[in-house]
C-alpha cells in the first residue's frame, strides 16, 4: 500500500485528547498533587490530587484554570500545605491571574487584587509559609500598557485575604533592580533566602545570578548579594538542603552541574562566608576554601567577583546536564531529601531520574521504562515524585522510594488508547553537518503493523524543528507524530545546534547564527535521509512552531530542500519582533541570536522571511492563534501581504481563543488534519477520511 495512504486507528481526535502532559508536581502533606491538561475543557489546566487510597481527583471544576502568565510562559502556579489537618492550597487562576486560597470542599477566595494597568498583577512560584501567615512568590506588575512596562519583585501575600482588594497589602521583599527573578527559597532556619535573577539582554541560559539575603525577624530582606553566576554563567536552580547547605546548578564548566556551599553564615559585613565556615575578614572578599584569607586578588573569578572556591564545591562533575533552560519559573531538576541525598533529573540529551549521594558523587538511577523526565520534582521524606515518559508511554506521574530504589506510576497513568503496535519505533541518530559538526536527531520511520511498505518507492518525511530555539525535542510517545508515521509518513525531529541538553558549547552554536545553523542542520538531516535511501528526496516537508516556525519559514525561503512546509505561530519579521512586537521576556533575545539591532540592522532584514517572501515557491500552511502575544498575528499578516499575487498555494488558519501553544482539542484536530491534507496534495498521497484543505493562490 502506498506511503501516506495507510489506514490508521490514530485519528486527529485521539491525538488531540492526549495532547499535553502532567506538570508542576508537589506534596500537600503526604499527598502528591500536580497540574494536568484538559484539552476537551477549553485547554484549561486542572489541579489533581492523589488520595491516600490511590484515587485521583480533580480538585477544582471548570472553568478554574491553574496556570500563571508570568513572563507569558508562566511557571509553578500553585503550592500547598496542611493546616489543622486539612489541605490549604494557593493557586493562580489563568483568567484573571489573581492568587487564590482554597480548601477542598470550599470555594476559592482571592488573596490578591486586580490591577487595571496593562497586563495587571501576575504571580508565580509560590511558597506557602504558614507560620508567617504569608505566601512568598514572584510578582510581575505592569506599570503601563506596553509589554515592556513591567517590573518584577519578590513579594509576600497575606494568607488571610487582607490584600485581596488592597495592593498596598502586598509586602515587597526586594526592589526591582533586576528585570527577572525566580521565587525565593527560604533556608531551614528561616534566616536566609536565595533566588535567581538576571537582566536584559541576557536570557537565563546565558547568565544568571544567585542572590542571597538575610531575613530579619521583621520579615525584611537585608544585605542581598550575588554569590554565584554572572554574565557567562547560568545558574538554573537553587535550593537548601535540610542541614542548611546552599545547593545550586551552574554551567560554569560548560555543563549544568550541582554545587554545594557549606556553612553559609553572615559575618555582619553583608558578605557570605566561604564554604569552610571561616569568617570573612578580607574587606569584603570571600575567603578561599583552604582557610587562607584572600588578599592578593589572584584567585580566578567566576564572573561576578566571587572566587571559585567560595562559590561551592561540585557534587557530581560530569559532562551532562543536571539543569536546563529556565523557560518557566519553578522548573526543578533537583530536590534535596531529608537524609542528605538529592533527587536529580539528569542526562545528556535524554534525561533520567536518579538519587545522588553528595558525599561520594555517585548517582543511582531509577529502574523502569521511562527514558525522559520533565523538569519537575517534589520530595516528602524519602519519597520523590516526578513526571516521566518513554517512546512507548506518554508522560505520567512517577514516585520513587529513595530507600529501596523502587519506582512506580502513581498518577496520570499512560493508557494505550490503541494497540501499541501502531506506535512509532524511533531511532536515536547523530548526523554530520557543515564543518563536520554533530547534529542530534530522532528519526521516526513510517510504521503500521497492518501495512506493507511498497518496495518501489521511498516514503515522504516531515522534518520537525522544535521551539525555543533553546529547547529540545524529547524522545517520548507523541500521538501527533504517530498520527503521521502510522499513515506511512516518516518524521525526523532535529535537535539542531542551539538545542539544550548537550552542553553550553552546543547551545552557543546559535549565537548570532539563528536562521543559519538551525536551517543548515535541519537540511543536513533531511538530505542525509534522502541520500541513504531512507526518505524520498522529492517528498520532504519542514514543520515547526514558534522558533521552529521561524526555522520552517526561513528554510522555505533560503533552501530548495523541501517541497512544502507547515509554519505554526512563527516569528517572521525580526525587526518587528525586536522593536516591540513581543513580550518582555524575549524582547531582547535577538541580541544574542542575531546580533545587536543597533549594530547590525541589515542582518535582521537579511534573515527575515517577510523581507524575502518572493523567494518562497513551495506550498505552505500557516497557523496562528489570535490571542498570541509572543508571536502576534501581525507578523503573519505582513508576511501574507508580501506573498499576495505570487500564486504560491497556501492556507492561513487563525484560531480565536488560542495563544502561543494550541491547547484546545478542536484546534489540534483541525491543525493535524490540515497538515496531513497539505502533504497529501503536494506529495500525491491518498489518506482515507481526511478533510481536504483548500489551498489558495
Amino acid at each position: 500500500m502506498a506511503y501516506g495512504s495507510w489506514p490508521s486507528p490514530i485519528d486527529a481526535a485521539l491525538a488531540a485528547a492526549h495532547d499535553g502532559h502532567p506538570e508542576y508536581v508537589g506534596f500537600v502533606g503526604d499527598e502528591a498533587w500536580w497540574t494536568e491538561p484538559r484539552p476537551a475543557e477549553g485547554g484549561r489546566r486542572a489541579l489533581v490530587r492523589r488520595g491516600a487510597d490511590g484515587t485521583e481527583e480533580s480538585v477544582l471544576p471548570a472553568p478554574w484554570n491553574v496556570r500563571s502568565r508570568v513572563i507569558e510562559y508562566g511557571g509553578q502556579p500553585w503550592a500547598g500545605a496542611v493546616v489543622d489537618g486539612e489541605p490549604l492550597v494557593v493557586f493562580v487562576h489563568f483568567a484573571d491571574q489573581r492568587l487564590y486560597r482554597y480548601r477542598p470542599g470550599g470555594t476559592p477566595s482571592p488573596l490578591t487584587p486586580v490591577s487595571p494597568v496593562g497586563g495587571g498583577l501576575r504571580w508565580a512560584d509560590p511558597q506557602v509559609l504558614v507560620d508567617r501567615g504569608e505566601v512568598w512568590c514572584v510578582l510581575e506588575e505592569f506599570t503601563g500598557d506596553e509589554s515592556v512596562d513591567v517590573r518584577r519583585v519578590l513579594a509576600a501575600v497575606p494568607l488571610d485575604g487582607s490584600a485581596a482588594q488592597d495592593r498596598d497589602g502586598v509586602r515587597e521583599l526586594t526592589d526591582d533592580r533586576h528585570r527577572f527573578v525566580t521565587g525565593p527559597r527560604l533556608s531551614p532556619d528561616g534566616r536566609r533566602a536565595a533566588w535567581l535573577a538576571w537582566d536584559h539582554p541576557r536570557m537565563p541560559w546565558d547568565g544568571t545570578e544567585l542572590v542571597l539575603a538575610e531575613v530579619g525577624a521583621d520579615g525584611l530582606f537585608r544585605g542581598a548579594r550575588t554569590v554565584a553566576g554572572g554574565p557567562e554563567e547560568s545558574v538554573a536552580q537553587v535550593e537548601w538542603s535540610t542541614d542548611g547547605r546552599l545547593l545550586y546548578a551552574s554551567d560554569r564548566t560548560g555543563w549544568w552541574n550541582l554545587y554545594a556551599v557549606d556553612g553559609v553564615r553572615d559575618a555582619g559585613d553583608g558578605v557570605p562566608d566561604a564554604g569552610d565556615g571561616v569568617r570573612n575578614t578580607a574587606g569584603g572578599v570571600p575567603d578561599t576554601a583552604d582557610g587562607v584569607r584572600n588578599t592578593a586578588g589572584g584567585v580566578p573569578d567566576t564572573g561576578h567577583g566571587v572566587p571559585n572556591a567560595a562559590a561551592g564545591v561540585p557534587l557530581c562533575p560530569r559532562e551532562e546536564e543536571f539543569g536546563g533552560p529556565v523557560w518557566k519559573l519553578g522548573h526543578r531538576w533537583f530536590a534535596p531529601l531529608e537524609g542528605g541525598l538529592i533527587a536529580v533529573v539528569h542526562g545528556r540529551g535524554a534525561t533520567t531520574l536518579g538519587i545522588l549521594d553528595p558525599e561520594t558523587g555517585e548517582v543511582v538511577d531509577a529502574a523502569g521504562p521511562w527514558t525522559e523526565f520533565a523538569p519537575t520534582l517534589a520530595v516528602h521524606g524519602e519519597r520523590v515524585v516526578a513526571v516521566g515518559a518513554s517512546p512507548r508511554s506518554a508522560y505520567e506521574v512517577v514516585e520513587l522510594d529513595a530507600r529501596t530504589g523502587r519506582a512506580r506510576v502513581v498518577g496520570a497513568a499512560h493508557d494505550d488508547a490503541v494497540d501499541p503496535a501502531h506506535y512509532p519505533e524511533p531511532q536515536i541518530r547523530t548526523f554530520t553537518g557543515p564543518d563536520g559538526r554533530d547534529i542530534h536527531a530522532h528519526i521516526y520511520p513510517p510504521h503500521n503493523p497492518g501495512c506493507v511498505a511498497p518496495t518501489e518507492e521511498l516514503p515522504p518525511y516531515v522534518v520537525r524543528a522544535h521551539g525555543g530555539p533553546t529547547g529540545r525535542a524529547p524522545l517520548v510517545l507523541d500521538l501527533e507524530i504517530a498520527y503521521f508515521t502510522s499513515r506511512g509518513i516518516g518524521v525526523a525531529e532535529v535537535n539542531y545546534g542551539g538545542s539544550a541538553g548537550y552542553g553550553r558549547e552546543y547551545r552557543n552554536r546559535l549565537r548570532e547564527q539563528w536562521g543559519v545553523v538551525d536551517v543548515e542542520d535541519c537540511a543536513a538531516v533531511a538530505l542525509a535521509l534522502a541520500d541513504e535511501g531512507t526518505a524520498d528526496r522529492d517528498r520532504l516537508a519542514v514543520r515547526g512552531g514558534s522558533a521552529g516556525g521561524w526555522t520552517a519559514a526561513v528554510s522555505l525561503a533560503t533552501t530548495d530542500v523541501y517541497a512544502c512546509g507547515t509554519i505554526i505561530y512563527p516569528i517572521l519579521d525580526l525587526a518587528g519582533w525586536a522593536t516591540g512586537e513581543t513580550h518582555d521576556f524575549e524582547s531582547q533575545y535577538l541580541e544574542s541570536l542575531i546580533g545587536p539591532y543597533a549594530e547590525v540592522p541589515a542582518r535582521y532584514a537579511e534573515r527575515s522571511p517577510t523581507e524575502h517572501a518572493d523567494r518562497i515557491g513551495a506550498p505552505f500552511l500557516l497557523l496562528q492563534g489570535l490571542d498570541d502575544v509572543i508571536c502576534p498575528p501581525a507578523q503573519c499578516e505582513r508576511f501574507l501581504a508580501r506573498m499576495a499575487g505570487r500564486r504560491v498555494p497556501h492556507a492561513y488558519i487563525a484560531f480565536e481563543g488560542e495563544g502561543h501553544g494550541f491547547r484546545r482539542a478542536e484546534t489540534t484536530i483541525r491543525v493535524l488534519e490540515s497538515e496531513l491534507s497539505l502533504y497529501a496534495q503536494v506529495f500525491g498521497l491518498n489518506p482515507p477520511g481526511t478533510p481536504t484543505l483548500e489551498l489558495t493562490k
